[in-house]
């Protein structure tokens, strides 16, 4: 109890200030890709971003899971999902558009790559964690901040948030039989994936096929003078 109150007087004073900061620098990062990707490309991979800060009940609970000493070092350093950014796209491809152009970001250090749609957890979550390191400054110095983002399709964020309510505040051995239809569902998600992408690139194929090149992407500008007049 003494430590319990001892980490969560300390998280709750200046301890989040270094995460808010971190969060909102990773925010700025993704919302000018998305406007320089949808002004060259005229698309946007990105459909929704949404960020969170662990609460320091949720922190002390994965210390003491880890074992970890008590002190505020070892839980900068050890627990590195304090501050999450999950970013949801549209497509599988996209997915992996975004992680390259974040992982592009020179301020940005890479830390770790979880690839879990390559190699899908036992239970058949899907996503990629990307753990780096954002620099803030404060008033008198510079920090390096760990943050997680994820980023995942609708479909794959739709079966974790609901795999999670479902699970929420239950503390006892699930059932066999669920944990298999959960799997299931969560396979039957990533082939709606599979199936969504290859119905988009049907499309484009067929757009690229039917479009005509325009008077003015054909004729040079000295011809076009008489069809001005």
């Amino acid at each position: 109890k003494r430590l319990k109150y001892y980490l969560q007087t300390r998280i709750n004073t200046s301890f989040f200030l270094a995460y808010k900061f971190a969060l909102q620098e990773v925010g700025n990062e993704i919302n000018i890709l998305q406007e320089e990707f949808k002004l060259i490309h005229e698309y946007n991979p990105i459909e929704h971003v949404s960020t969170r800060i662990k609460s320091p009940k949720s922190i002390l609970t994965k210390m003491m899971k880890k074992e970890l000493s008590p002190s505020i070092e070892a839980v900068r350093e050890n627990i590195r999902d304090i501050a999450g950014a999950r970013i949801t796209c549209s497509f599988v491809e996209d997915i992996y558009k975004v992680s390259a152009m974040l992982q592009a970001q020179h301020d940005m250090e890479v830390v770790e790559v979880k690839d879990y749609i390559a190699n899908p957890k036992e239970n058949g979550y899907q996503s990629l964690h990307l753990i780096i390191k954002i620099p803030i400054f404060m008033s008198d110095h510079m920090e390096k901040v760990y943050t997680e983002i994820q980023i995942r399709t609708i479909a794959m964020d739709f079966w974790a948030s609901l795999e999670h309510k479902i699970y929420y505040k239950y503390n006892k051995e699930v059932p066999e039989h669920i944990r298999h239809e959960l799997k299931e569902a969560a396979l039957q998600a990533a082939e709606l994936d599979r199936k969504m992408e290859r119905l988009n690139k049907e499309i484009n194929i067929l757009k690229e096929n039917e479009a005509e090149p325009s008077l003015l992407d054909s004729t040079p500008i000295a011809h076009l003078a008489k069809y001005l007049t």
